[in-house]
């Protein structure tokens, strides 16, 4: 893509946009961003965009702005039907998300990662994967560094390994994955894609452009990944916690194997990983799967999941305070995320619930809140939904604040008990991002930690 002297419009100044815009003015373009918040709340962006000599329009999106640009980027947090994005496809102009732009410029293979849940951990555990087995390997895309900001750093051999969202995928054109991954697909967003069908198209626009010499992994025990398999020309693989496949990783006893067409080997002992919860043993799987096909021995992949540690507000341990553990799950931003780190735990579960609804419904908690968990605490703007929802099935404390709730969850707290957060919302209306929610959660609770007594007896 050759973008010297091209109008190039940016829309949205978040982390994507923001390493988007500076990377088209390095190589020649007349860029301009565009974003809906005030001036004074991206005082950090604007100095730096200017200094580059890159225009910028704050508090909202001009029409003339949109008019005669070669080409429009847009950052996933925009939606796809905003109005002048409408209008700018309707004159002819291009449109594509930062994936799409990275796409166009990345060396070597992409791995891509999709899925409701658990692909901030796949993609980590991925990239580990494939360093050990002596792949130079970068590493970002949703996870947090934009895919863009990789492009120099990659070489015809270089796998670059994303987590793409479903915002992502709807903005890609020809963004090709050697290996596509779907985890799992399960109801989220759908205060964005409106509905569960609109979601799952989306994400299955990962395997839009595969042929026949690429992979396609998906969970055998998802139904609508079942569901997929017929939409990718790629070569499909499968992983498995519950039976055996053709094709791809699945537990047999007490090892993970992987079967090809070359025959079956056995990776590693379930016993060996190190994470929480039957979702890691299928994070893993799929991790098995990548660095299987992209060439890894199995010594080396086992090596690397020996070694793997759960990624930051993902089922992370934060301390033990007078018996009782404490768990940041902040990346639980949809149900089933807090159904899975509910099932992590046998019982005894204090669950910080709340935040910013996106359409869910939590009812669908009912059945293992009755089973494991003591006391519900809720938070955010969410609380009232959620409280209406699962009235009848557990005690609720009805909290307002992070900091109330973990309060209230230690004075209630006992010994073998767990205080989790895993709070099935987004985190946009008390905090700036789930890492934001989570660093807050982890400060209060290390502040109780430090004061605590070792005179304080176990309750």
């Amino acid at each position: 893509m050759d973008v010297n002297n091209k109008r190039v419009l940016i829309v949205g100044l978040g982390k994507s946009g923001l390493a988007s815009a500076l990377f088209l003015s390095a190589r020649g373009a007349r860029v301009t961003v565009s974003d809906s918040k005030k001036e004074d709340q991206l005082r950090d962006e604007i100095p730096t965009l200017l200094d580059h000599g890159i225009a910028v329009e704050t508090g909202g999106h001009g029409e003339r702005t949109f008019r005669s640009q070669d080409l429009i980027i847009v950052s996933p947090g925009v939606p796809v039907d905003a109005p002048p994005l409408v209008q700018a496809r309707a004159l002819g102009e291009k449109v594509i998300g930062e994936i799409e732009l990275a796409a166009q410029f990345l060396s070597g293979p992409i791995v891509a990662i999709t899925g409701s849940n658990g692909k901030t951990t796949t993609t980590t555990l991925c990239g580990e994967i494939l360093a050990a087995g002596g792949l130079k390997t970068v590493v970002g895309g949703n996870i947090g560094t934009p895919a863009i900001s990789l492009v120099e750093t990659t070489t015809p051999t270089t796998v670059t390994v994303l987590e793409v969202s479903s915002f992502q995928l709807e903005t890609i054109d020809t963004f090709r994955p050697k290996v596509a991954v779907v985890l799992n697909v399960t109801p989220d967003h759908l205060d964005r894609h409106r509905t569960f069908q609109a979601y799952v198209d989306a994400k299955a626009r990962i395997f839009e452009n595969q042929k026949s010499d690429d992979f396609a992994v998906l969970n055998a025990d998802d139904a609508t990944c079942l569901e997929l398999a017929p939409r990718t020309k790629a070569q499909v693989h499968w992983f498995s916690r519950l039976k055996e496949v053709d094709r791809g990783a699945f537990v047999a006893g007490e090892k993970i194997m992987f079967r090809s067409g070359t025959g079956t080997r056995s990776v590693i002992a379930v016993s060996d990983i190190p994470l929480k919860g039957a979702h890691n043993v299928e994070n893993v799987l799929a991790g098995v799967c990548v660095g299987m096909l992209m060439g890894c021995q199995p010594e080396q992949t086992a090596t690397a999941v020996r070694k793997f540690k759960a990624v930051s507000h993902r089922l992370e341990h934060v301390a033990t305070i007078r018996g009782v553990e404490y768990f940041d799950d902040s990346k639980a931003t949809n149900v089933d995320a807090t159904i899975k780190a509910l099932e992590s735990f046998p019982a005894n579960i204090h669950i910080i619930l709340g935040g910013k609804d996106k359409g869910s419904d939590y009812a669908v908690l009912n059945d293992l809140l009755r089973k494991r968990v003591k006391k519900v605490y809720t938070i955010g703007a969410a609380a009232a939904k959620i409280e209406a929802q699962i009235k009848g099935t557990v005690e609720i404390v009805h909290s307002e604040t992070l900091e109330a709730a973990v309060k209230l969850a230690s004075d209630s707290a006992l010994v073998g008990d767990t205080v989790l957060l895993a709070p099935a919302c987004a985190s946009f209306d008390q905090f700036k991002s789930y890492e934001h929610r989570g660093n807050v959660f982890k400060e209060l609770v290390r502040k109780l930690q430090a004061s605590e007594t070792l005179a304080s007896p176990p309750r």
